[in-house]
């Protein structure tokens, strides 16, 4: 089974936008989104964010699709776009890696897997691909993505002008300039890169 990992220098930086977007090209694949939870509040509204009502003392992994097919979640937006299956991993930090490796054994059965996350990288086993999605508009680099910077093999850009003019990412990424040549990837790239990875 092929693993492509989606990661992203920021919130709302596209992550899902680019999940869907290779979903729609790549019939008959499965998609997991990661979802490091709090035992406290994030800040952001409880309602739309926190999932600390969830955590346990292992990682949960979502199946039904009256649960992954919620209107306004990620999740449905995998649905919508035509993924073939769908799971959500609920986990407290430490147990993301656990919680992946029951989402992928459940999906075994399909061609390939797009999974969206960042520190599912750090321990994961090498993906066939493994993307970060950057945008100039971010505000900021997590530090998560700053870890896995050395295991990322290209970095997706949603502007379409400035990803086919973007020669050096590594500011954009959150690296010293000139740190290393990740290939850019951007909007006009999708029909290329799902047909890379289809082969």
């Amino acid at each position: 089974m092929i693993v492509v990992t989606v990661s992203g220098t920021s919130s709302e930086v596209g992550k899902t936008g680019l999940m869907c977007a290779l979903l729609g090209r790549l019939s008959g694949w499965a998609a997991v989104k990661v979802t490091r939870g709090h035992y406290r509040s994030c800040g952001r509204d409880p309602e739309t964010c926190c999932v600390s009502h969830l955590l346990g003392d292992r990682p949960r992994v979502f199946a039904d699709r009256a649960v992954t097919g919620a209107e306004g979640k990620d999740t449905g937006r995998y649905w919508e776009a035509g993924a073939a299956d769908v799971r959500w991993v609920v986990a407290a930090r430490g147990q993301e890696h656990r919680g992946l490796s029951e989402a992928l054994a459940d999906l075994a059965g399909f061609d390939g897997v797009l999974v969206e996350g960042n520190r599912i990288l750090e321990r994961l086993p090498r993906p066939r691909l493994a993307l970060l999605v950057a945008h100039p508009a971010q505000r900021e680099v997590k530090t998560s993505a700053r870890r896995i910077l050395d295991r990322i093999d290209a970095v997706f850009v949603p502007d379409a002008d400035l990803s086919r003019s973007l020669e050096d990412p590594s500011a954009l990424v959150g690296a010293p300039p000139g740190t290393r040549r990740w290939p850019v990837f951007g909007p006009l790239d999708l029909d290329r890169l799902a047909e890379t990875l289809r082969l």
